[in-house]
């Protein structure tokens, strides 16, 4: 039986509050969400996503006064960062606090913690009064969600993959958030996203000093964000072009003039590739800078060698 899709939050808090699972919308993807304080609930998306045990988890939360809740210490950078970016599409990884469930952080000493922007999931997190642990609502390595359907389609067919979908309509970013660990001296963006690096670097340079990165995160591992066609990559239009003429029945991504609508759409039309049985997806990666930096990272990845 498919699950509940509707816009009705009062719906996606009874869920959350008896140990089930809510694909919430945020203004990056949509994420599958369990109360971050319930093992058993959280173990349920694990299982429901086939994602390893020991990737962590990003808890969403209300606001940034939250943070202090599940951080052992908040250092300067993370709360410079959550002051100048929050909500929004920007995780912080910080120490955590004692009663952080080891579910939640694959066992690791740190925590993810984010305030996203989409006033549904906001309303969600205020009644709920709590912190929500949730990662991407697909299943794990694949293409991630920025509609409901897709939520549906990903996982509405996996035995006890999520209760209910909470309908903010498309995610209007549509890649991950940036992530900037800031347990480290000086702070590391960890995975380039919807904050431009340039924009975490100004922060951070003007009040506490240097930012540094890459490093390790979820959505590290070579192949992600994958769909089930070849991803081949050009750096320039002309190159596409000529790449997409040796391909049987290629989907082209050549349009680099507007970013924000490229990291918007991106998700989708690696999704409609699929749907239509291309032989492979050529897309022209797009300037190293501001959205650029997400765009490719997930390009990079999609395009990568693959287990098996």
């Amino acid at each position: 039986m498919p699950p509940r899709v509707t816009s009705d939050v009062e719906a996606a808090l009874a869920v959350v509050r008896r140990g089930g699972l809510v694909a919430i919308p945020t203004e990056t993807v949509y994420g599958l969400a369990a109360d971050a304080s319930n093992e058993a609930a959280v173990r349920r998306i694990f299982a429901a996503k086939g994602r390893p045990a020991d990737h962590p988890l990003i808890v969403h939360v209300a606001a940034a006064a939250d943070l202090d809740r599940w951080a052992a210490a908040v250092p300067p950078a993370a709360a410079v960062l959550a002051d100048a970016c929050w909500p929004g599409p920007l995780t912080v990884v910080v120490a955590r606090a004692p009663h952080v469930l080891d579910v939640v952080t694959g066992g690791r000493p740190s925590i993810g913690v984010r305030v996203p922007a989409h006033p549904l999931t906001t309303e969600l997190l205020v009644r709920f009064g709590g912190g929500l642990a949730a990662p991407s609502a697909n299943r794990f390595g694949k293409v991630s969600p920025t509609t409901a359907e897709h939520v549906v389609r990903d996982l509405g067919a996996v035995p006890g993959g999520v209760d209910l979908v909470l309908d903010g309509g498309p995610c209007p970013i549509g890649v991950e958030s940036t992530i900037v660990d800031c347990t480290v001296e000086p702070a590391q963006v960890l995975r380039p996203g919807g904050i431009p690096t340039e924009q975490v670097t100004a922060l951070l340079a003007g009040a506490v000093g240097a930012v540094s990165g890459p490093s390790r995160a979820p959505g590290m591992l070579a192949s992600h964000y994958a769909p089930a066609c070849r991803v081949v990559l050009a750096e320039s239009v002309d190159e596409a072009r000529r790449l997409a003429a040796a391909e049987a029945d290629p989907l082209l991504i050549d349009d680099v003039d507007d970013l924000v609508r490229y990291a918007r759409e991106l998700y989708d039309l690696l999704r409609r590739a699929d749907d239509q049985h291309r032989s492979a997806v050529v897309a022209v990666l797009p300037p190293a800078a501001g959205l650029g930096h997400a765009i490719r990272d997930r390009l990079f990845k999609a395009a990568a060698a693959r287990a098996g």
